[in-house]
């Protein structure tokens, strides 16, 4: 389970209980967060997603795996599955953007892996669309898209459907912080991809 942009393994902990009844559950602090190393920036996708593989062969967890990304998380795990599709067996993307096209030089100052408020050092707006431009068919696997219904880039995260033939977007009235928001429904998303991976 990958956290949202600057957040640490505990933003699942709302999750993992009820999750780890039916499953194995794998968080993690990625470099510069939490209990993590540092490493230096720019960090772009082909490290993030590198650090995912290399993060779960050190910790010899056999694949395949159901990948679940919050919104900044959700382009890792998009990132690995394209990379890796023989481990990938369902991918939950959590309000995870379709890039910005023109983004607002304060959104550009924000995230400059550069600004010492990036605590990730994560080059984000290139990650962002490196991760969208590197969407392709991955396998025949769940895939569920979770929108945010007030955001105005609804329509966009169908770029999403791309990666499965079953894959679906399901539409919510909640904030960005669906997870906050209601738990539940991202509970149940994460068991019904599960299921479905284990019944396909």
């Amino acid at each position: 389970m990958e956290g949202g942009d600057g957040d640490t393994s505990d933003s699942y902990a709302f999750a993992e209980p009820a999750v780890s009844k039916v499953t194995r559950v794998c968080v993690y602090d990625r470099a510069n967060l939490g209990q993590s190393d540092p490493a230096p920036g720019p960090r772009g996708l082909a490290d993030l997603v590198g650090d995912l593989a290399g993060w779960l062969e050190a910790a010899e967890i056999p694949g395949p795996y159901v990948l679940v990304g919050t919104s900044g998380g959700g382009y890792i795990t998009a990132g690995y599955a394209v990379e890796h599709p023989q481990n990938t067996a369902g991918l939950v993307l959590i309000d995870t953007a379709a890039p910005f096209q023109n983004p607002p030089k304060e959104i550009v100052a924000e995230t400059d892996p550069a600004n010492p408020e990036n605590v990730e050092k994560r080059d984000y707006l290139q990650v962002e669309k490196d991760a969208w431009n590197a969407r392709r068919r991955i396998g025949d696997i769940p895939v569920k898209v979770v929108s945010v219904k007030m955001r105005r880039n609804v329509e966009r995260q169908k770029g999403w459907l791309v990666l499965s033939p079953r894959a679906e977007q399901i539409v919510v009235n909640t904030g960005h912080a669906v997870e906050e928001d209601d738990p539940e429904l991202v509970i149940d998303v994460i068991l019904d991809a599960v299921k479905e991976a284990r019944e396909g």
